[in-house]
């Protein structure tokens, strides 16, 4: 596996880095680290400041690569360096599709002087602009537990199948468990009981019909998806919950504490209709770390 870890010496970086050290990465996986110095405010200057800061800027990249190269000293993967010049996600994203990695892992680094979990701008943009799957890591809780922990939503549609072969992909241990969950959106999710309460008994049976399909589609999605998820898990628990999307991926998240939520990046078909809506919004305030599937 090709991975390229982008980092500016941040908290949320390291983070990153320490998580590949929970990987069962070997000597035939590759890990290319790069420092992007960001020229943008000053890229028509050329006062003596603008110039200092620059000069300053250059001094100090190599030794954030050193930081992190001192984080991954026990890896047996393959490890690059190189530092780039430029916007940062841009840069980012030219660099995966140059070295055709399987995957960016970056950490989040968050909006200055907002206690949150938003999701700072150039990590989204790589996550919305990138051909290559993200994992964005999410600063690690006090306590590391040794086995993985991974939340894979899906509605069996291209999108979430794709997320699922990165998932299989990945280099995990073999305690890592996996839980798969469907959500299904009643048929008239947005209608407020007082009114279902109008529906006649037609109605009622047309949608207990809907209903009992969506349930053998779930079952269905889950035999579909263990089997292309055994060639790399073994411990699986299958899922389904009845609700809005996002909130029962998060809400499933709080009470399983996943490591890793691993989402397509389309979203959930047939919800509001909105490109990617629920990827990115996971993305945003999930507090664990979150893997953006791309096909």
């Amino acid at each position: 596996m090709k991975i390229l870890l982008p980092t500016d010496g941040s908290e949320h970086s390291e983070a990153a880095a320490h998580f590949l050290l929970r990987l069962n990465l070997s000597s035939d996986d590759a890990i290319t680290v790069i420092h992007v110095i960001s020229d943008e405010p000053f890229q028509d200057s050329e006062d003596y400041y603008s110039r200092k800061i620059r000069d300053i800027k250059h001094l100090i990249a190599p030794k954030i690569l050193d930081n992190t190269m001192h984080i991954l000293n026990s890896v047996p993967a393959k490890i690059d360096t190189g530092i780039m010049t430029g916007y940062p996600d841009k840069c980012i994203v030219n660099s995966a599709k140059e070295l055709n990695v399987d995957l960016i892992v970056m950490g989040p680094k968050r909006v200055k002087g907002i206690q949150s979990h938003i999701v700072g701008s150039t990590t989204k943009s790589v996550s919305i602009n990138s051909p290559k799957p993200v994992l964005v890591i999410k600063p690690p809780q006090p306590e590391v537990l040794k086995t993985m922990k991974i939340l894979f939503p899906t509605d069996g549609s291209e999108y979430a199948r794709k997320a699922g072969e990165i998932l299989a992909l990945l280099p995990f241990h073999d305690t890592t468990e996996i839980t798969i969950l469907h959500v299904i959106t009643p048929a008239f999710y947005d209608i407020p009981e007082k009114f279902k309460t109008k529906m006649d008994t037609g109605m009622k049976e047309d949608v207990r019909s809907l209903m009992d399909k969506a349930v053998e589609d779930s079952e269905e999605i889950f035999e579909q998806t263990i089997h292309y998820l055994n060639k790399r898990f073994s411990h699986f628990n299958s899922l389904t919950k009845v609700g809005e999307p996002t909130d029962e991926i998060l809400q499933t998240a709080y009470e399983l504490q996943p490591d890793i939520i691993a989402i397509g990046s389309k979203g959930m078909v047939g919800f509001r209709g909105i490109i990617g809506s629920i990827s990115r919004y996971i993305l945003s305030v999930a507090e664990c770390s979150v893997l953006i599937g791309k096909t």
